[in-house]
């Protein structure tokens, strides 16, 4: 309940004044700063303050499970987050946020969702979804550190202010566009590393030494297992193709009629493999 809390309360510090006016219309910096609150903070705290059965109810759906599913993967939560939060900071998304209060709160969403795929790998939570080995959880956090981040080098080193959004930003903090861009850019590759490569020196000195304390770590529990059934019966379900009538009559693909085409030859073959046709005693060429 206290995570579930810190979550509300950092997302309120992150989108609401002074830091959500000045990152809508003033600073990259505050931005930036505001970005790193809802991936880093928001989104963590959320999943672990959530009640577990609230979780359970949320993910039941088949699509949303299928995507989460997916999306644990690291090949693919990687990319992932780094098109939304790479994508949210967009010189078109960017001027979005600053004129429109709904495309600010969308893109604020969006971030949480890039939070939520960055640590679901790492925190788990989710039934039926495991946590990933400690010494891939380290791999995949530094890969998650370095990746979404590249953006604070074009801050860096570039010559000329990217946003003319933030045009105005020494009247309100005091800082030159271009100044202002470059500490954006710090602010962003800093944060994202220590706090990623933090948590996965914590992940690898917490790390079980054997399999068999790897497995009472990751205690498998009856949502786990109702998760799996459910699967199972979705993809059985799929897999069912009712029979349809003109199935049933024809015989199946390629049968023209019960006494015609393919089906009446099938007939014949039969008859002279069982015997039925003309026995050695019939009316041959050679009887008489």
């Amino acid at each position: 309940m206290t995570m579930c809390a810190g979550a509300w309360a950092t997302a309120a510090v992150a989108t609401t004044w002074p830091l959500g006016t000045v990152a809508a219309h003033w600073s990259l910096t505050a931005l930036v700063v505001q970005r790193v609150l809802l991936v880093l903070v928001v989104a963590p705290l959320g999943l672990l303050g959530l009640p577990y059965d609230l979780i359970q109810w949320l993910t039941r759906p088949r699509i949303v499970d299928a995507v989460l599913l997916r999306l644990h993967r690291p090949p693919l939560a990687v990319p992932v987050v780094t098109v939304l939060v790479v994508g949210s900071m967009l010189p078109a998304m960017v001027r979005a946020q600053a004129s429109s209060a709904l495309g600010r709160g969308l893109l604020d969403l969006a971030m949480v969702v890039a939070g939520l795929v960055l640590w679901i790998p790492v925190i788990g939570r989710i039934p039926g979804i495991p946590r990933l080995k400690p010494v891939v959880r380290f791999a995949y956090l530094v890969a998650q550190a370095v990746v979404p981040a590249f953006l604070s080098f074009v801050y860096i080193f570039s010559n000329h202010p990217l946003y003319p959004v933030f045009a105005r930003s020494h009247a309100a903090v005091g800082l030159a566009p271009l100044t202002d861009q470059q500490i954006a850019g710090f602010v962003s590759k800093l944060s994202m590393l220590l706090v990623l490569l933090i948590v996965g020196a914590v992940v690898l000195s917490r790390a079980p030494l054997s399999e068999d304390e790897f497995a009472r770590d990751e205690p498998l529990v009856w949502a786990d297992v109702e998760r799996q059934f459910e699967r199972v019966d979705r993809q059985s379900t799929k897999a069912v193709e009712p029979v349809t009538d003109g199935d049933a009559t024809t015989g199946g693909p390629g049968s023209t009629g019960p006494q015609g085409g393919a089906g009446s030859a099938g007939g014949n073959l039969s008859d002279h493999r069982h015997g039925s046709g003309d026995g050695p005693d019939g009316d041959g060429p050679d009887g008489g």
